[in-house]
Protein backbone atom coordinates (compact mmCIF):
# COMPACT_ATOMS: atom_id res chain seq x y z
CA UNK A 1 0.00 0.00 0.00
CA UNK A 2 1.38 3.38 -0.99
CA UNK A 3 2.41 5.83 1.68
CA UNK A 4 0.26 8.94 1.18
CA UNK A 5 1.47 10.82 4.21
CA UNK A 6 4.53 12.21 2.47
CA UNK A 7 2.41 14.51 0.30
CA UNK A 8 0.40 15.86 3.20
CA UNK A 9 1.45 19.33 4.35
CA UNK A 10 3.16 19.57 7.70
CA UNK A 11 0.76 20.69 10.47
CA UNK A 12 2.82 23.80 11.18
CA UNK A 13 2.63 24.80 7.52
CA UNK A 14 -1.13 24.43 7.53
CA UNK A 15 -1.43 26.58 10.64
CA UNK A 16 0.97 29.17 9.21
CA UNK A 17 -1.09 29.41 6.01
CA UNK A 18 -4.16 30.27 8.08
CA UNK A 19 -2.47 33.08 9.97
CA UNK A 20 -3.59 36.61 9.19
CA UNK A 21 -0.49 38.13 7.61
CA UNK A 22 -1.44 41.62 8.79
CA UNK A 23 -1.58 40.56 12.45
CA UNK A 24 1.67 38.68 11.93
CA UNK A 25 3.23 41.94 10.71
CA UNK A 26 1.88 43.75 13.78
CA UNK A 27 3.81 41.31 15.95
CA UNK A 28 6.97 40.96 13.87
CA UNK A 29 7.69 44.63 13.11
CA UNK A 30 8.22 45.69 16.75
CA UNK A 31 10.06 42.45 17.54
CA UNK A 32 12.50 42.99 14.69
CA UNK A 33 13.04 46.60 15.76
CA UNK A 34 13.60 45.51 19.35
CA UNK A 35 16.27 43.02 18.25
CA UNK A 36 17.94 45.12 15.55
CA UNK A 37 17.75 48.57 17.15
CA UNK A 38 16.61 48.37 20.79
CA UNK A 39 17.42 52.06 21.37
CA UNK A 40 14.72 53.01 18.85
CA UNK A 41 12.04 50.67 20.20
CA UNK A 42 10.66 52.91 22.95
CA UNK A 43 10.54 56.11 20.84
CA UNK A 44 8.78 54.20 18.06
CA UNK A 45 6.33 52.62 20.51
CA UNK A 46 5.45 56.03 21.94
CA UNK A 47 4.70 57.35 18.45
CA UNK A 48 2.40 54.38 17.71
CA UNK A 49 0.64 54.72 21.07
CA UNK A 50 0.09 58.47 20.65
CA UNK A 51 -1.27 57.97 17.14
CA UNK A 52 -3.69 55.22 18.18
CA UNK A 53 -4.84 57.30 21.16
CA UNK A 54 -5.53 60.26 18.89
CA UNK A 55 -7.46 58.16 16.38
CA UNK A 56 -9.32 56.00 18.92
CA UNK A 57 -12.55 58.01 19.07
CA UNK A 58 -12.70 58.16 15.29
CA UNK A 59 -12.27 54.38 15.07
CA UNK A 60 -15.21 53.88 17.44
CA UNK A 61 -17.42 56.28 15.47
CA UNK A 62 -16.44 54.68 12.16
CA UNK A 63 -17.13 51.08 13.12
CA UNK A 64 -20.41 52.02 14.82
CA UNK A 65 -21.63 53.80 11.67
CA UNK A 66 -20.79 50.81 9.48
CA UNK A 67 -22.40 48.35 11.90
CA UNK A 68 -25.57 50.49 11.98
CA UNK A 69 -25.79 50.56 8.18
CA UNK A 70 -25.34 46.80 7.96
CA UNK A 71 -27.77 45.97 10.75
CA UNK A 72 -30.54 48.19 9.39
CA UNK A 73 -30.02 47.08 5.80
CA UNK A 74 -29.63 50.70 4.71
CA UNK A 75 -27.08 49.61 2.09
CA UNK A 76 -30.03 48.24 0.09
CA UNK A 77 -31.04 51.84 -0.70
CA UNK A 78 -27.98 52.13 -2.96
CA UNK A 79 -29.79 50.20 -5.69
CA UNK A 80 -32.15 53.16 -6.14
CA UNK A 81 -29.25 55.09 -7.69
CA UNK A 82 -29.42 52.76 -10.68
CA UNK A 83 -33.00 53.49 -11.71
CA UNK A 84 -34.34 56.10 -14.12
CA UNK A 85 -32.60 58.54 -16.46
CA UNK A 86 -28.95 57.62 -17.19
CA UNK A 87 -27.58 61.10 -16.39
CA UNK A 88 -29.40 61.05 -13.09
CA UNK A 89 -28.18 57.49 -12.49
CA UNK A 90 -24.54 58.46 -13.00
CA UNK A 91 -24.78 61.40 -10.60
CA UNK A 92 -26.54 59.36 -7.93
CA UNK A 93 -24.24 56.37 -8.43
CA UNK A 94 -21.18 58.57 -7.88
CA UNK A 95 -22.68 60.00 -4.69
CA UNK A 96 -23.82 56.61 -3.42
CA UNK A 97 -20.46 55.07 -4.26
CA UNK A 98 -18.77 57.69 -2.11
CA UNK A 99 -21.07 56.88 0.82
CA UNK A 100 -21.53 53.11 0.48
CA UNK A 101 -20.10 50.86 3.20
CA UNK A 102 -19.33 47.98 0.84
CA UNK A 103 -16.05 46.15 1.13
CA UNK A 104 -14.37 45.28 -2.16
CA UNK A 105 -15.58 41.69 -2.20
CA UNK A 106 -19.18 42.82 -1.70
CA UNK A 107 -18.91 45.09 -4.74
CA UNK A 108 -18.49 42.05 -7.02
CA UNK A 109 -21.91 40.44 -6.49
CA UNK A 110 -23.54 43.85 -6.20
CA UNK A 111 -22.25 45.08 -9.56
CA UNK A 112 -22.83 41.68 -11.18
CA UNK A 113 -26.46 41.84 -10.14
CA UNK A 114 -26.83 45.42 -11.41
CA UNK A 115 -25.33 44.58 -14.80
CA UNK A 116 -27.51 41.48 -15.01
CA UNK A 117 -30.68 43.57 -14.64
CA UNK A 118 -29.53 46.04 -17.30
CA UNK A 119 -27.95 48.92 -15.37
CA UNK A 120 -25.96 51.07 -17.84
CA UNK A 121 -22.18 50.75 -17.73
CA UNK A 122 -21.77 54.52 -17.22
CA UNK A 123 -23.62 54.39 -13.89
CA UNK A 124 -21.76 51.25 -12.86
CA UNK A 125 -18.42 52.89 -13.71
CA UNK A 126 -19.34 55.93 -11.61
CA UNK A 127 -20.10 53.70 -8.64
CA UNK A 128 -16.99 51.57 -9.17
CA UNK A 129 -14.66 54.58 -9.20
CA UNK A 130 -16.15 56.35 -6.18
CA UNK A 131 -16.80 53.31 -3.98
CA UNK A 132 -13.21 52.33 -3.01
CA UNK A 133 -12.22 55.96 -2.35
CA UNK A 134 -14.64 56.92 0.39
CA UNK A 135 -17.17 55.45 2.79
CA UNK A 136 -18.40 56.44 6.28
CA UNK A 137 -15.55 54.67 8.06
CA UNK A 138 -12.91 56.02 5.68
CA UNK A 139 -14.25 59.57 6.05
CA UNK A 140 -14.14 59.36 9.84
CA UNK A 141 -10.61 57.93 9.99
CA UNK A 142 -9.35 60.43 7.39
CA UNK A 143 -10.91 63.27 9.37
CA UNK A 144 -9.21 62.11 12.55
CA UNK A 145 -5.79 61.63 10.98
CA UNK A 146 -5.51 64.16 8.14
CA UNK A 147 -8.13 66.73 9.12
CA UNK A 148 -11.68 67.57 8.10
CA UNK A 149 -10.56 69.63 5.09
CA UNK A 150 -8.66 66.69 3.59
CA UNK A 151 -11.55 64.29 4.27
CA UNK A 152 -14.04 66.62 2.59
CA UNK A 153 -11.70 67.25 -0.34
CA UNK A 154 -11.20 63.52 -0.88
CA UNK A 155 -14.97 62.98 -0.75
CA UNK A 156 -15.51 65.67 -3.39
CA UNK A 157 -12.74 64.10 -5.48
CA UNK A 158 -14.28 60.62 -5.16
CA UNK A 159 -17.70 61.80 -6.34
CA UNK A 160 -16.22 63.97 -9.09
CA UNK A 161 -14.03 61.16 -10.44
CA UNK A 162 -17.02 58.83 -10.37
CA UNK A 163 -19.07 61.28 -12.42
CA UNK A 164 -16.17 61.95 -14.81
CA UNK A 165 -15.73 58.24 -15.51
CA UNK A 166 -19.46 57.67 -15.71
CA UNK A 167 -20.15 60.44 -18.20
CA UNK A 168 -17.13 59.56 -20.36
CA UNK A 169 -18.29 55.95 -20.43
CA UNK A 170 -21.80 57.05 -21.39
CA UNK A 171 -20.46 59.36 -24.11
CA UNK A 172 -18.39 56.62 -25.73
CA UNK A 173 -20.73 53.73 -24.91
CA UNK A 174 -21.31 52.99 -28.60
CA UNK A 175 -17.62 52.66 -29.44
CA UNK A 176 -15.62 49.43 -29.58
CA UNK A 177 -13.97 50.17 -26.24
CA UNK A 178 -17.16 49.91 -24.22
CA UNK A 179 -19.15 47.47 -26.37
CA UNK A 180 -20.11 44.17 -24.69
CA UNK A 181 -18.22 44.91 -21.48
CA UNK A 182 -18.95 41.74 -19.50
CA UNK A 183 -16.82 38.65 -19.49
CA UNK A 184 -18.66 35.58 -20.75
CA UNK A 185 -18.58 33.98 -17.30
CA UNK A 186 -18.08 36.77 -14.75
CA UNK A 187 -16.83 35.71 -11.36
CA UNK A 188 -19.50 36.81 -8.92
CA UNK A 189 -18.28 35.00 -5.85
CA UNK A 190 -16.36 36.54 -3.01
CA UNK A 191 -15.77 36.48 0.69
CA UNK A 192 -19.10 38.16 1.27
CA UNK A 193 -21.16 35.73 -0.78
CA UNK A 194 -23.48 36.13 -3.75
CA UNK A 195 -26.69 37.00 -2.02
CA UNK A 196 -28.89 39.50 -3.86
CA UNK A 197 -27.63 42.90 -2.65
CA UNK A 198 -30.89 44.87 -2.80
CA UNK A 199 -33.65 42.45 -1.93
CA UNK A 200 -34.80 43.79 1.43
CA UNK A 201 -36.16 47.00 2.91
CA UNK A 202 -34.23 48.79 5.68
CA UNK A 203 -35.34 48.28 9.27
CA UNK A 204 -34.22 51.36 11.17
CA UNK A 205 -35.19 50.09 14.66
CA UNK A 206 -33.00 47.05 14.27
CA UNK A 207 -32.40 46.43 18.01
CA UNK A 208 -35.77 44.66 18.28
CA UNK A 209 -34.60 41.92 15.94
CA UNK A 210 -32.18 39.33 17.36
CA UNK A 211 -30.66 38.53 13.97
CA UNK A 212 -29.99 42.21 13.24
CA UNK A 213 -28.46 42.68 16.67
CA UNK A 214 -26.12 39.82 15.82
CA UNK A 215 -25.24 41.49 12.52
CA UNK A 216 -24.52 44.74 14.36
CA UNK A 217 -22.32 43.02 16.94
CA UNK A 218 -20.45 40.88 14.41
CA UNK A 219 -19.91 43.79 12.03
CA UNK A 220 -18.71 46.01 14.87
CA UNK A 221 -16.14 43.49 16.10
CA UNK A 222 -14.95 42.52 12.61
CA UNK A 223 -14.46 46.15 11.57
CA UNK A 224 -12.77 47.03 14.86
CA UNK A 225 -10.20 44.27 14.36
CA UNK A 226 -9.79 45.21 10.70
CA UNK A 227 -9.22 48.91 11.38
CA UNK A 228 -6.96 48.40 14.38
CA UNK A 229 -4.60 45.98 12.64
CA UNK A 230 -4.17 48.11 9.52
CA UNK A 231 -3.80 51.36 11.45
CA UNK A 232 -1.23 49.72 13.71
CA UNK A 233 0.78 48.70 10.65
CA UNK A 234 0.51 52.20 9.21
CA UNK A 235 1.56 53.86 12.47
CA UNK A 236 4.46 51.45 12.82
CA UNK A 237 5.77 52.49 9.41
CA UNK A 238 5.19 56.12 10.37
CA UNK A 239 7.18 55.58 13.56
CA UNK A 240 10.01 53.93 11.61
CA UNK A 241 10.13 56.92 9.27
CA UNK A 242 10.40 59.27 12.24
CA UNK A 243 13.02 57.37 14.25
CA UNK A 244 15.15 56.81 11.14
CA UNK A 245 14.58 60.40 9.93
CA UNK A 246 13.51 59.95 6.31
CA UNK A 247 12.68 63.66 5.93
CA UNK A 248 15.32 64.31 3.28
CA UNK A 249 14.22 61.38 1.10
CA UNK A 250 10.52 62.20 1.29
CA UNK A 251 11.15 65.87 0.69
CA UNK A 252 13.30 65.14 -2.34
CA UNK A 253 10.82 62.87 -4.16
CA UNK A 254 7.40 63.83 -2.79
CA UNK A 255 7.86 67.40 -1.56
CA UNK A 256 7.68 70.69 -3.40
CA UNK A 257 4.92 72.38 -5.33
CA UNK A 258 5.52 71.01 -8.82
CA UNK A 259 3.33 68.68 -10.86
CA UNK A 260 6.14 66.12 -10.93
CA UNK A 261 5.65 65.15 -7.28
CA UNK A 262 1.91 64.70 -7.88
CA UNK A 263 2.62 62.41 -10.83
CA UNK A 264 5.25 60.42 -8.93
CA UNK A 265 2.89 59.96 -5.98
CA UNK A 266 0.11 58.69 -8.25
CA UNK A 267 2.43 56.27 -10.06
CA UNK A 268 3.77 54.99 -6.73
CA UNK A 269 0.33 54.78 -5.19
CA UNK A 270 -1.23 52.67 -7.94
CA UNK A 271 0.91 49.55 -7.40
CA UNK A 272 2.01 50.15 -3.78
CA UNK A 273 -1.35 50.89 -2.14
CA UNK A 274 -2.44 47.97 0.07
CA UNK A 275 -5.28 49.21 2.22
CA UNK A 276 -7.17 52.48 2.47
CA UNK A 277 -7.07 52.71 6.24
CA UNK A 278 -3.39 51.87 6.42
CA UNK A 279 -2.75 54.49 3.74
CA UNK A 280 -4.28 57.22 5.93
CA UNK A 281 -1.75 56.70 8.71
CA UNK A 282 1.05 56.16 6.21
CA UNK A 283 0.27 59.41 4.38
CA UNK A 284 0.07 61.26 7.68
CA UNK A 285 3.62 60.19 8.42
CA UNK A 286 4.82 61.12 4.94
CA UNK A 287 3.25 64.57 5.19
CA UNK A 288 5.01 65.17 8.49
CA UNK A 289 8.23 64.19 6.71
CA UNK A 290 7.67 66.69 3.89
CA UNK A 291 5.21 65.18 1.41
CA UNK A 292 3.23 67.90 -0.39
CA UNK A 293 -0.56 68.23 -0.09
CA UNK A 294 -1.08 67.54 -3.78
CA UNK A 295 1.10 64.44 -3.73
CA UNK A 296 -0.80 63.10 -0.71
CA UNK A 297 -4.15 63.53 -2.45
CA UNK A 298 -2.84 62.03 -5.67
CA UNK A 299 -1.46 59.00 -3.81
CA UNK A 300 -4.69 58.15 -1.96
CA UNK A 301 -6.89 58.65 -5.03
CA UNK A 302 -4.79 56.66 -7.51
CA UNK A 303 -3.97 53.96 -4.98
CA UNK A 304 -7.51 53.66 -3.65
CA UNK A 305 -9.06 52.94 -7.04
CA UNK A 306 -6.28 50.64 -8.25
CA UNK A 307 -5.59 48.73 -5.01
CA UNK A 308 -5.76 44.97 -5.42
CA UNK A 309 -9.20 44.34 -3.81
CA UNK A 310 -10.92 47.12 -5.76
CA UNK A 311 -9.17 46.24 -9.02
CA UNK A 312 -10.06 42.56 -8.68
CA UNK A 313 -13.72 43.52 -8.29
CA UNK A 314 -13.57 45.18 -11.71
CA UNK A 315 -11.30 42.62 -13.40
CA UNK A 316 -13.57 39.76 -12.30
CA UNK A 317 -16.55 41.09 -14.22
CA UNK A 318 -15.44 43.05 -17.30
CA UNK A 319 -13.14 42.63 -20.26
CA UNK A 320 -9.54 43.97 -20.17
CA UNK A 321 -10.34 47.06 -22.26
CA UNK A 322 -12.96 48.15 -19.72
CA UNK A 323 -10.48 47.51 -16.94
CA UNK A 324 -7.89 49.65 -18.77
CA UNK A 325 -10.44 52.47 -19.04
CA UNK A 326 -11.12 52.14 -15.29
CA UNK A 327 -7.42 52.54 -14.48
CA UNK A 328 -7.08 55.45 -16.92
CA UNK A 329 -9.98 57.28 -15.26
CA UNK A 330 -8.38 56.64 -11.87
CA UNK A 331 -4.95 58.01 -12.83
CA UNK A 332 -6.42 61.03 -14.62
CA UNK A 333 -8.72 61.81 -11.70
CA UNK A 334 -5.86 61.45 -9.21
CA UNK A 335 -3.68 63.91 -11.11
CA UNK A 336 -6.51 66.44 -11.41
CA UNK A 337 -7.46 66.09 -7.74
CA UNK A 338 -3.84 66.38 -6.62
CA UNK A 339 -3.22 69.46 -8.75
CA UNK A 340 -6.35 71.23 -7.49
CA UNK A 341 -5.70 70.32 -3.85
CA UNK A 342 -2.10 71.53 -4.18
CA UNK A 343 -3.39 74.91 -5.37
CA UNK A 344 -6.10 75.43 -2.74
CA UNK A 345 -4.75 73.69 0.38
Amino acid sequence: MADTTQNAPAPWRSRLAKLDKAWLAVVLIPLILLVMAPEKFLPASEIVFDAMSHTGIFIIIAITLVAFVKATGADNLIAKAFQGNQVRMIILAAFMGGMSPFCSCEVIPFIAALLAVGAPLGAVMAFWLASPLMDPAMFTITWGELGLDFALAKTVAAVSIGMMGGFLTMTFSNTAVFAEPLREKPQVGGCCGTKAPFSAKPVWKFWGDADRRTIFRTTWVDNALFLVKWLLIAYMFEALMVVYDTTAWVGQFLGGEGFGTILIAALIGMPAYLNGFAAVGFISGLMEQGMSNGAAMSFVIAGGVSCIPAAIAVWALVKPRIFAAYLTFALTGALIAGTIWQAVA
